[in-house]
């Protein structure tokens, strides 16, 4: 049997995969995008089927980079974003969008048609609640799912599975319906059983049976049987390969930054990207109000998750260069063209440089720690200038809003017990040089940036346990951890902007407070 091992990851916009050695190297990696489709602000769909071609593009071009072959390859591991794929009968997708184009058969995570049914779930006061800060997303499943018995009651009829993109993936590459303990506990309501007394309420009572639901979930990293022939020949590998159960991507990012330092539990990592969630890991259960979780088990055995969220972080960013008249696409060139603006800029005016400006991030609601999904963005001080100076000054204060929504959130975890001192990075920002400063400044921590792709990694290490290398998804982390790098933070913490940014937010309750009374 061969002993290297592929971490497939997909995100937003692209599948992406590496291929590892049994000791944690990066041998070959590649991407292809995946389409998405935005028809308004709050609906977004994914073709299952596309996303799937995509993987095996990349997972086939990732072995060709390294110049591996297909036998060397011992197992594979999945991780993805919390999208929601439907099925119908022998595999066939069904329909997730209103015009009933058949191929949008998945929900994408980011997705916040279910903004309605998400309150209703919260009205309830459920016991479950407990285990999600309180306040249910409409990101999660259960909404969605109730918004699609409502509103699309013929592909509810069609539906005879719905998975994570995560537990999809796993399931087209092995045939098995298992689901991840990281999908089923974070997004679809699973603690130590199903909230079926809740299922009922909301209208759901058949969930379980609709949707193929098992009894109980998975551990990740769970050996789900070998790769089907079909999937072997798709993704150009053999059958003989491993397949390990998934992670939800931010999940798989923790922990291949994490690493060795995983199971000790009480550490901090920051994945950031097309949205931001600071993961904590705790060995005792610690719930805390606006924050997902505590979940038992969702990465690790034996250690509890915590998880708060930015809803649109990067996709902020990619939003105001794209209606900016000096932006234009949201290029990695163009992000970079921007960041040496600013560069300069700062060099010239300091701590002056746009001080007049204040962003709240808000664009797609506050996930933690406010729990205010339909929060919305708030900016003050614009003029009318529109060059492209302007474009950097913007950029530049709304990255430092999201840093400063990082030391909030941060500062809710640490009046639970947690050290914030440290934070591991992983995800697309680690790519930014001028993110990676303002989130050690603003917040204090010393940035400790991984030497390798934390989600492709972190689902290498799944594979390696699937695969039989290691006894155990921890020994993994030990043994393939690739160490870090780390950035300490500069004097100015921007202690002013961040008293800004939290009289800004009681000024928004204030004035949407205004707004019920005119009702």
């Amino acid at each position: 049997m061969g002993q290297l091992l592929v971490g497939v990851d997909v995100g937003t916009g692209s599948a992406r995969a590496g291929l590892f050695s049994a000791r944690g190297e990066s041998l070959g990696r590649a991407e292809q995008p995946i389409r998405l489709r935005r028809r308004s602000a709050r609906e977004a769909e994914h073709d299952s089927g596309q996303i799937w071609q995509a993987v095996g593009e990349a997972v086939q071009a990732a072995l060709a980079k390294a110049g591996a072959a297909p036998e060397d390859v011992a197992g594979i591991g999945f991780d993805a974003t919390c999208s929601l794929v439907l099925q119908g009968d022998k595999g066939a997708g069904v329909t997730a969008a209103p015009d009933g184009l058949a191929n949008w058969d998945t929900v994408v995570w980011l997705d916040h048609r279910a903004i309605a049914e998400a309150a209703e779930c919260t009205a309830t006061g459920d016991a479950l609640l407990d285990s999600l800060g309180g306040v249910m997303s409409p990101e999660m499943q259960l909404p969605k799912l109730m918004w699609l018995k409502r509103h699309l009651p013929a592909s509810w009829q069609a539906m005879t599975a719905a998975f994570d993109l995560a537990d999809f993936l796993t399931h087209a590459a092995s045939g098995s319906l298992a689901r991840s303990e990281s999908t089923l506990a974070c997004k679809w309501g699973w603690a130590d059983g199903w909230p079926t007394a809740l299922l009922v309420r909301i209208g759901l009572a058949d969930l379980i049976d609709k949707a193929n639901l098992p009894d109980a979930p998975t551990p990740p990293g769970a050996d789900l049987g070998p790769l089907t022939p079909e999937a072997a020949s798709a993704l150009g590998l053999t059958p003989a390969t491993r397949v390990a159960a998934g992670l939800v991507d931010a999940h798989a990012g923790a922990l291949g930054a994490l690493g060795g330092d995983a199971a000790s539990g009480e550490r901090l990592c920051l994945i950031a990207g097309t949205s931001n969630s600071i993961l904590a890991l705790a060995q005792d259960r610690r719930p805390i109000r606006g924050i997902w979780g505590p979940y038992r088990d969702a990465i690790l055995p034996g250690l509890w998750l915590l998880e708060a969220g930015q809803s649109a972080t990067g996709a902020l960013l990619d939003h105001l260069v794209r209606a900016h008249p000096a932006g234009g696409e949201p290029t990695a060139d163009r992000h970079a063209a921007i960041a040496a603006r600013i560069a300069e800029l700062r060099e010239q005016e300091g701590a002056r440089l746009a001080a007049h400006l204040h962003i709240l991030p808000d664009f797609h609601g506050n996930r933690a720690p406010l729990a205010e999904p339909g929060a919305f963005g708030v900016m003050s001080g614009l003029t009318l200038d529109d060059d492209f100076d302007s474009l950097a000054r913007l950029y530049w204060r709304a990255a430092l809003a999201i840093a400063l929504g990082v030391r909030q959130n941060l500062e809710a975890l640490g009046a639970h017990g947690f050290a914030t001192d440290r934070l591991r990075l992983g995800g697309g920002h680690v790519k930014s040089p001028l993110l990676r400063q303002l989130y050690a400044d603003a917040t204090g921590a010393a940035i400790e940036l991984p030497r390798a792709d934390a989600m492709l990694l972190g689902s290498a290490m799944l594979a390696a346990h699937a695969a039989g290398l290691y006894g155990s998804v921890a020994e993994a982390a030990a043994a393939m951890d690739q160490g870090y790098a780390t950035i300490a933070p500069g004097p100015e913490r921007h202690d002013r902007d961040y008293r800004a940014m939290l009289a800004m937010q009681r000024h928004r309750r204030e004035l949407e407070q205004i707004v019920r009374e005119a009702e």
